[in-house]
């Protein structure tokens, strides 16, 4: 033992102990880099591949955190990331990238026919696809969707297709304001009478049994005549029922009724 009293050993080794302390304190502060930071570049709507060489030159690491589409953006472009540009950070920091879809997923087209205009355009937006043409054909359902179309040709409703795509529509006019007489389609085969209706302004309302576009009509509803012998009146928009028959029909001679004299 030395000559030394106790209290003397015990300041000592309490100095060395606090030397301990502020040389870890010290060395912490050198290994984190606590006082070295660097502001984070803006690299949103470059390029995936400039937009990391431009981070890791700057000494940030950077991690692919999240891929989504956007149709008005370039294919593999930042889209957004985090922490924000002209962000202040220590050095080594991650910098996360979410970057657009090189291709557009596909999604199910809506059912958009029966619905109103307003409201299709509510669907479309909320499906992510766009709003195409419109145009109007006559029908007593006004501005209510007719058909859907996609590439100029009718689409049904759970058809899988690009998300973002442009959807038309074709809406109902209303009804015309004269009437006119029902024509007579019995007798004629089923595209026969579509065309004849069409160019009359008139739709096609329900076809019983099927669709056969070489069956004839047997039975119309309105049919041509009343009862009595009268012709019946329709106004443009409104549809005719077809019953559908393989043999052509004879037809029956209905009585035609003069009209009254002045």
């Amino acid at each position: 033992m030395t000559g030394k009293p106790l209290w003397v050993h015990l300041l000592a080794a309490l100095g060395l102990i606090l030397l301990l302390i502020v040389v870890f304190l010290q060395s912490l502060h050198w290994i984190t880099r606590h006082d070295k930071t660097l502001t984070i570049p803006a690299v949103t709507g470059k390029p995936y591949a400039e937009a990391r060489k431009i981070l890791e030159s700057k000494g940030f690491e950077v991690e692919l955190q999240d891929s989504i589409y956007n149709d008005t953006a370039k294919p593999l472009s930042v889209l957004r990331q985090f922490p924000d540009a002209e962000a202040v950070v220590k050095v080594n920091r991650t910098v996360y990238l979410t970057i657009n879809k090189s291709i557009a997923p596909l999604i199910e087209m809506p059912n958009l026919e029966g619905l109103s205009f307003r409201s299709a355009e509510i669907s479309l937006s909320q499906y992510l696809l766009k709003l195409g043409d419109t145009s109007y054909r006559m029908d007593f359902a006004k501005n209510s969707v007719l058909e859907q179309q996609f590439n100029g040709d009718r689409i049904k409703a759970g058809t899988k297709i690009p998300q973002g795509s442009k959807i038309s529509l074709i809406l109902g006019s209303g009804l015309g304001h004269e009437d006119f007489s029902v024509p007579d389609l019995v007798g004629l085969t089923y595209n026969d009478a579509k065309v004849l209706l069409e160019s009359n302004g008139l739709n096609v309302g329900t076809v019983i049994p099927s669709i056969d576009s070489s069956a004839f009509v047997g039975r119309q509803s309105p049919e041509h005549n009343t009862p009595d012998g009268r012709i019946n009146r329709i106004r443009q928009g409104q549809s005719v029922d077809l019953w559908l028959q393989r043999d052509k029909p004879v037809k029956a001679t209905v009585p035609v009724v003069p009209p009254p004299q002045p």
